[in-house]
């Protein structure tokens, strides 16, 4: 018995994480820690103040660690069901690896840390969601998008690629070329103008090419995105309707339940005073 006592104990008190002064805590925790990794990327400031840094950023390590042990202790093993956590796990498992040999690269995946930001505002992880929530729809854009890619890759790689090898001499060239005409970057005077000084027509190819790529396709990927964000954005505001609902006390709920009952009542006396007045008449 003392050992359950214990046990629940404990387990209450690492509950104490999900307290919203706690989580605000954490959030300021995690802002400070990417500052402090931002500094560290500072030869004059690495070198002046550099083993402050890394005793600070040890600190943030611990409370991150901290944090995750409690969550485990209160949520056992449901603790793996949500993403979020699993995320949160991995990213602070990435941290304890020693910054020596060829593992040391993991360490500079510490800056994931500051990802976490995304678990603690639930704005960014609508967005976040949203984005993961459209990804069957962006593969099948994708996938759309890369037969125009193709089409289009053949085709100048067989106009062009003779006269202009660098850009056009092959399909993966081509490819590469077409990407930076889709970004619009340096697209007119950069790559079209000198192909057009030999190839009058090649604006009927890049033209389409920009009108198809850039302001449809790339249009129906946010279209998408904020389409998911909509709807997720709906079934969450339902699901805390739904959870009002069901928290209500008991007294609430009996309230209501007797409000029903009175209203049914009061239908049927309606009914029944209907019924006499079309007798009495």
């Amino acid at each position: 018995m003392a050992k359950l006592r214990i046990l629940e104990r404990v387990k209450y008190f690492c509950q104490l994480v999900y307290l919203p002064r706690v989580q605000y805590f954490i959030l300021g925790v995690i802002v400070f820690n990417a500052l402090i990794l931002g500094m560290e990327t500072s030869i004059i400031i690495n070198a002046s103040v550099g083993y402050y840094l890394h005793i600070l950023d040890m600190i943030c390590l611990g409370i991150f660690i901290v944090e995750i042990l409690m969550k485990l202790v209160s949520e056992r093993f449901s603790f793996f069901r949500s993403g979020w956590n699993i995320f949160d796990f991995l990213v602070v498992a990435i941290s304890l690896f020693p910054n020596t040999g060829t593992v040391s690269i993991l360490r500079a995946l510490r800056i994931f840390r500051v990802l976490r930001l995304v678990t603690r505002l639930p704005k960014l992880k609508v967005i976040v969601e949203s984005v993961l929530y459209s990804l069957p729809s962006i593969g099948w854009i994708s996938l759309l998008l890369l037969i125009i890619f193709y089409i289009f890759s053949v085709l100048v790689t067989t106009l062009f690629g003779t006269s202009f090898e660098a850009w056009f001499g092959s399909i993966g060239a081509s490819f590469y070329t077409l990407f930076q005409i889709l970004t619009l970057e340096s697209w007119s005077m950069g790559i079209v103008r000198p192909v057009m000084q030999e190839f009058p027509y090649a604006y009927l190819i890049f033209i389409p090419f920009i009108l198809i790529t850039s302001f449809i396709v790339l249009n129906v990927f946010i279209g998408v995105i904020v389409n998911s964000m909509s709807e997720i954005t709906v079934s969450a505001k339902a699901k805390i309707k739904q959870n009002d609902k069901n928290n209500k006390p008991d007294g609430i709920k009996e309230l209501e339940k007797e409000v029903a009952v009175l209203k049914e009542q009061l239908t049927k006396v309606e009914d029944i005073l209907k019924k006499l007045d079309s007798w009495s008449l």
